[in-house]
């Protein structure tokens, strides 16, 4: 069952996998998710997903799945736990604290001169260069594909950007050259950064 819904500020849509949304979940969520326009402005969208699993060991899973969009930013949370209500609250604070973390990130680099972010983006393509080859592996077939807008932005903003949706690569389109480029996390920590050529 799914409707889209939600409060003035904050425009959601709220999705059941496997359950029914009933409507005091449905007023809860956005109650939540609506609160997040508190630390974030510019919020235009946000989807949630509520699923329930049944787990031999566990038993009954309740899950929330969360993702916000935000001129550009995607934050997304995901929870799961014996009760539905508390899985809401486990993802909603988890996105509160993506938008702290969000929010402190802006305003260091906010205080970074230019020439401190040319450093550490020469740095980066350095260590690209220096990376070994990848052998490729056979891998399993593709079961999942996503699409997503590619928005310009620097290379700081797609570090920021790939830390707070926690995956290992992000694709942006740099905001100087309007080339693609792959960021990624090395084994060591550090970051690079791919660049096609063509």
């Amino acid at each position: 069952m799914a409707g889209r819904q939600g409060n003035a500020e904050v425009p959601v849509r709220v999705q059941g996998k496997h359950l029914e949304v009933t409507d005091a979940l449905r007023r809860y969520v956005e109650q939540k998710v609506g609160r997040l326009a508190r630390y974030l402005d510019h919020i235009q969208e946000a989807q949630v997903v509520l699923s329930t699993t049944r787990d031999r060991v566990a038993g009954r899973t309740m899950g929330v799945e969360i993702t916000v969009w935000c001129d550009g930013l995607v934050l997304r949370a995901e929870e799961f736990s014996e009760d539905m209500y508390a899985s809401i609250d486990l993802a909603a604070e988890k996105l509160e604290r993506q938008i702290e973390k969000y929010r402190s990130r802006v305003i260091e680099k906010r205080r970074l001169d230019a020439g401190r972010r040319r450093r550490r983006a020469a740095q980066a393509v350095e260590v690209a260069l220096r990376a070994p080859d990848v052998a490729e592996e056979a891998t399993p077939g593709i079961v999942r594909v996503k699409r997503f807008p590619v928005k310009p932005m620097t290379e700081e903003e797609a570090v920021l950007q790939m830390e707070l949706l926690g995956h290992a690569f992000f694709v942006f389109r740099d905001a100087d050259t309007e080339r693609l480029r792959v960021l990624y996390r090395r084994r060591d920590g550090n970051y690079g950064l791919i660049e096609p050529e063509g």
